[in-house]
């Protein structure tokens, strides 16, 4: 049977060179010098790049902490969630009412957008969370439109013009205002995502969620309490998208209902889908392949969108469990 298994995988070149990439990363001075390789890139990468790298940059660590969120509720618990660009637009628009409105402090404003994000979150979750599938992605997708359309009616929002004149947040003194400053603080932003990602994955909590994920039915004779234990995914997600949005607001200085649009929960998810599901190199993958591609390939001009679509197609032919899921394989090589 482990024979069989092996001839199976072996038809399939992504599975044959995933495979080896986990047996690399079985080794643990070769996984951490990599880690310490690539943190040290990223450090000393705004001083060698032009501005546009560093922007490409910034953006795909944004996706990264948005893409980490969306995976705890769909990778961790197996939520299905198709609106998730309502969380970030929740803290972007809390961040900036408090700041352009009232004058408050940027830090100040995180609390409240993280609170806000959790109220959001626990008002489409607690009447929804007994359904399962795709009933409740129809529910998630509606709360995403009904949050656009809100923000885009209420007067203290600007309506469909939006908030301008978001405050740059102040570190020690130093107004935080160039694209390098926004780096930095996206790719420790990213790093803390990842770091909080794996704590709860190895946890009692995280280990929940999987069993939930697996078999529900099972995971509630085992005595898990499935709609609380779904509740915390939802909340902690929720908080990484409104920190996210904060962040993106005091980036942008002005923000709309536009830039929270569908289109742009599809993308974080597309970006889990392609890494992998629940695996968080997977994901982080995922966002970087979202990000980058299409600035790649710009120079194609009209044509990059058909061709990203078409690798997409190929890659969930060949590849549909993602690029880095899970590992489900254990080799018997020496």
């Amino acid at each position: 049977m482990e024979q069989i298994k092996q001839k199976e995988k072996n038809l399939n070149p992504f599975e044959t060179a995933v495979e080896k990439l986990y047996e690399l990363f079985d080794n643990t001075v070769l996984r951490y010098s990599v880690l310490a390789l690539m943190v040290t890139f990223l450090v000393y990468l705004p001083l060698s790049s032009s501005l546009f790298t560093q922007e490409i940059m910034t953006n795909m660590f944004f996706y990264v902490v948005v893409c980490l969120g969306l995976n705890i509720m769909i990778g961790f618990a197996g939520l299905l969630h198709l609106g998730y660009a309502a969380f970030f637009a929740v803290g972007a628009y809390v961040t900036g009412i408090m700041s352009a409105t009232y004058g408050i402090n940027f830090w100040l404003t995180l609390p409240f957008s993280m609170v806000a994000a959790i109220i959001a979150g626990l008002a489409i979750a607690a009447p929804t969370l007994k359904l399962r599938g795709d009933y409740l992605a129809i529910v998630t997708l509606g709360f995403g439109e009904i949050i656009r359309y809100t923000v885009r009616n209420v007067g203290i929002t600007g309506g469909a013009i939006g908030l301008i004149g978001i405050e740059r947040p102040v570190f020690f003194g130093i107004v935080l205002d160039k694209i390098s400053h926004f780096y930095y603080m996206f790719f420790i932003l990213s790093i803390i995502a990842i770091f909080i990602s794996y704590r709860l994955h190895d946890s009692r909590l995280g280990r929940a969620w999987q069993y939930i994920r697996e078999d529900e039915d099972a995971a509630a004779a085992m005595g898990i309490n499935v709609v609380s234990t779904r509740l915390y995914a939802f909340i902690i997600g929720s908080c990484f998208g409104a920190l996210a949005g904060s962040f993106f607001a005091a980036k942008m200085t002005a923000i709309s209902p536009d830039s929270f649009m569908f289109i742009h929960s599809v993308m974080i998810l597309l970006a889990v889908v392609l890494g992998g599901m629940g695996k968080i190199p997977g994901v982080v993958l995922g966002a970087i392949i979202v990000t980058l591609f299409p600035e790649v390939s710009r120079d194609i001009g009209q044509y990059r969108l058909i061709i990203f679509a078409l690798v997409l197609l190929v890659l969930m032919l060949y590849r549909p469990q993602g690029l880095w899921p899970e590992r489900q394989f254990i080799s018997t090589k020496k």
